[in-house]
């Protein structure tokens, strides 16, 4: 080739070079950001979770636990412990949907940390892993073995996640809130022209360090029966040490989405036509505890019926039977801001009796009792009647054996858990507290729905994983026990 062939052959080589070598920067949009901010994550992902949790206590949880159950037409009756596959895929769905923007916030944060050393980015990376850890729980509680360390990795091609066992996901979730406590304890709020952003807290750092620290102590009671999670040692270690892990200690630090009425923040409730609200009625169980203590819930919760008596149904009645509904739910819980609940300070309080009744914490489990009760009454902003804690019915007896104490510990937390999600129904799987009476029309031998069983399309989306999860875990029955119920 000829000098004068050669010297543009060189420049057309050297710009496809280049070209090449720029390729990818050349095709970035400058006008957009590599990853997105946190920001615009956390308030969307946590808003949509809670307003579902709240339904799906409404149509499931509290119908399962004796709450109210569903007096309509619906072909699903869970309070006979009638469960049908189709219950199963709302749940499993809806929680895994918001699993890639929890990691995503994390990995944003972590990002952004590295640019400008701004404290708050440690406390966006703590809330994603304790939203994590928050929503993992249900889902694992659920139904036991799912995925975990490959759930919502499509981005990373991982389009058929493995399953973990129950027993590595609580380790992993102890880890993750372990981390989350580390991070926060740089107190790093959110600076004012973000605390929008956070619809629970504000981007308070310290807020959402008891919190993290509450659901940790929640998920320690709940494996407490496994050795591995050392779980005794460690609610002891926490309680013992509260500056290192702070936990809920009053009503304002509640895990509460407290519904203002404003879009995007308005009750899941609040649409729903008065025919439709009116169907449910209450049990005799959640009615007549409450006539029982002669309790200022009750009138909070419960409407009178025709005959202005507040009045209930067996649960699990025969369907020939067909009694009258009686009391319903007064049309103020719609829009009541108090059922955005996730975690409050009650159940931290009830938590500690447990643990204290059962002899790992020292305190007296009555004072953690009684705070538990008082505390709810006011969370409701309800007065607690004269004479309620010293009546029969109510009254902590130290001399009461472990079994009498735990069921007046759960019936109470019973009451604390309304529309909270499904944690009345793990927690009964756990002790066997409250002891629920047994109508003629259950189904199932009359045994409680140990987990729901996986959806059905995961047979063909994801069969392999699946099947090692059956195979490892047991049936994909509801009577399946779930590690942390296993002996």
């Amino acid at each position: 080739m000829k000098r004068c062939q050669l010297f543009p052959f060189l420049i057309a080589l050297l710009v496809f070079s280049s070209c090449k070598k720029d390729f990818m920067e050349l095709n970035k949009n400058p006008n957009t950001l590599e990853r997105a901010l946190p920001k615009t994550l956390l308030a969307p992902a946590l808003t949509e979770i809670v307003k579902f949790n709240a339904k799906q206590a409404e149509s499931f949880g509290n119908e399962l636990m004796q709450v109210h159950i569903d007096m309509g037409g619906s072909n699903a009756k869970p309070y006979r412990y009638d469960i049908p596959t189709s219950l199963a895929i709302a749940p499993y769905n809806s929680w895994f949907l918001q699993i890639p923007n929890f990691r995503d916030i994390y990995s944003g944060a972590l990002y952004r940390l590295g640019i400008d050393s701004l404290g708050h980015n440690k406390t966006y990376m703590a809330i994603s892993l304790i939203c994590e850890a928050w929503v993992m729980s249900l889902i694992t509680d659920t139904y036991g073995d799912v995925p975990f360390t490959e759930a919502g990795q499509a981005k990373e091609q991982k389009f058929l996640p493995k399953f973990d066992s129950q027993e590595s996901i609580y380790l992993g979730l102890f880890a993750k809130l372990e981390e989350a406590n580390t991070l926060l304890k740089t107190n790093a709020d959110f600076p004012v022209d973000e605390q929008a952003a956070d619809p629970l807290y504000k981007g308070v750092a310290l807020k959402w360090r008891k919190f993290g620290n509450s659901l940790y102590l929640r998920l320690l009671l709940r494996a407490s029966a496994k050795s591995v999670s050392n779980a005794p040692a460690k609610i002891s270690a926490i309680v013992l040490n509260t500056t290192d892990y702070p936990l809920i200690d009053n009503n304002d630090a509640s895990a509460i989405l407290r519904w203002t009425g404003t879009v995007p923040y308005d009750s899941p409730f609040a649409t729903t036509k008065t025919a439709a609200w009116n169907t449910r009625g209450y049990t005799n169980f959640f009615i007549n505890n409450l006539k029982l203590w002669n309790d200022p819930r009750l009138a909070k919760w419960v409407k009178k019926d025709a005959n202005n008596q507040y009045t209930g149904v067996p649960s699990g009645f025969l369907p020939s039977d067909n009694p009258p509904k009686g009391s319903s739910r007064p049309n103020t819980l719609q829009t009541e801001p108090l059922l955005g609940n996730m975690l409050n300070y009650s159940e931290v309080q009830f938590m500690l009796a447990e643990a204290a009744a059962r002899g790992w914490i020292t305190g007296a489990a009555k004072t953690y009792y009684e705070n538990g009760i008082t505390s709810h009454m006011t969370l409701w902003g309800l007065t607690l009647p004269t004479g309620y804690l010293s009546s029969a019915p109510i009254a902590w007896k130290d001399t009461d054996n472990l079994e009498a104490k735990l069921e007046k510990i759960h019936l109470q937390k019973y009451y604390s858990l309304f529309f909270t999600d499904f944690q009345s129904w793990f927690e009964y799987r756990r002790t066997g507290h409250p002891i629920l009476p047994q109508g003629n029309g259950l189904l199932n031998n009359g045994l409680m729905p140990a987990r729901l069983m996986y959806p059905v399309y995961l047979q063909s989306s994801n069969g392999a994983n699946l099947r090692d999860a059956i195979t490892r875990q047991g049936p994909d029955d509801i009577n399946t026990k779930v590690w942390w119920q296993k002996p």
